[in-house]
C-alpha cells in the first residue's frame, strides 16, 4: 500500500468514523427529547462509534474517496426515528434533522482546538501528527454538513424543507424521498467516476466559507 495513503488513512480515521457516528447519534439523542424513543430503544442514542457503525458506508467508502480524490462520502447505519411520535411531528422534525449537521460543526469546532493545541505546543514530538489530524476533523465534518444540509431526500436538509412548507407542499416534496437517494449517487458517480465536478460547484462555496470562518476563528 503507497505510503501516503497509509498516512492519510491515520490522519483521517477518526475523524471519518467519529464525524459520521455523531450525526446518526445525534438525531436519535435530539429524536428522545422530542418524544419518540425508537432509536433510544434500540441502544443508537450513544457515543459509541461501534454501534452506528455500517462496515461499507462508514470504512469502506471513505477509503475509496479518500484513495481517489473527490469529494468524501460515506454513511453510518441510520438511526431509526419515527417522526409520528414526535410531539409536533411537523414542527419538531426540523431539530430533528439539524441535529446531524449541528454536531458536525460542533465537532469541526473540537477539532480546531485540537489542531490549535498542537500549534501551540509545535515542536513535541506528536504535535505534526494531531495538526495534521485536527485540520482533516475541520474538514471531514463541513463536508459531511454542508453535504447533508442540500435538499436532496433523504439527507437532512430535505427534512428541514419539508418542516418548513406548507403542508400540501411538504407532502408532495416528500413523495420525491424514493427517488433523491438516485439523484445523490448520480452526483457522486458524475464527480468521482467520470470528472464532472456538479457537487462540487454547488457545495465547494459552501465549504469554502465556514471553512475559512473556523480557521480565521482560532488563527490556524
Amino acid at each position: 500500500m503507497d505510503a501516503h495513503l497509509v498516512q492519510a488513512i491515520a490522519v483521517y480515521a477518526l475523524p471519518v468514523v467519529f464525524a459520521i457516528t455523531l450525526h446518526e447519534a445525534s438525531h436519535g439523542y435530539v429524536a428522545k427529547h422530542f418524544g419518540d424513543l425508537t432509536a433510544y430503544a434500540q441502544g443508537r442514542v450513544s457515543l459509541n462509534p461501534i454501534r452506528h457503525i455500517d462496515p461499507v458506508g462508514t470504512l469502506v467508502l471513505p477509503l475509496v474517496t479518500l484513495a481517489v480524490g473527490g469529494i468524501m462520502f460515506g454513511w453510518a447505519k441510520p438511526v431509526p426515528v419515527n417522526f409520528g411520535n414526535l410531539r409536533r411531528p411537523k414542527q419538531d422534525m426540523l431539530w430533528v434533522a439539524a441535529a446531524g449537521p449541528a454536531a458536525n460543526f460542533t465537532m469541526a469546532l473540537c477539532w480546531a482546538l485540537v489542531a490549535k493545541a498542537a500549534l501551540v505546543n509545535e515542536g513535541a514530538v506528536w504535535s505534526e501528527f494531531l495538526y495534521a489530524m485536527g485540520l482533516a476533523g475541520i474538514q471531514v465534518n463541513i463536508i459531511f454538513m454542508v453535504l447533508n444540509l442540500l435538499p436532496i431526500p433523504p439527507l437532512d436538509g430535505s427534512r428541514i424543507a419539508m418542516s418548513l412548507l406548507p403542508g400540501r407542499l411538504a407532502y408532495r416534496y416528500a413523495a420525491l424521498e424514493p427517488y433523491g437517494i438516485y439523484l445523490l449517487l448520480g452526483l457522486i458517480v458524475l464527480e468521482g467516476v467520470f470528472n464532472i465536478p456538479l457537487l462540487s460547484v454547488i457545495l465547494f462555496p459552501l465549504y469554502e466559507v465556514a471553512r475559512g470562518a473556523i480557521l480565521a476563528l482560532f488563527n490556524l
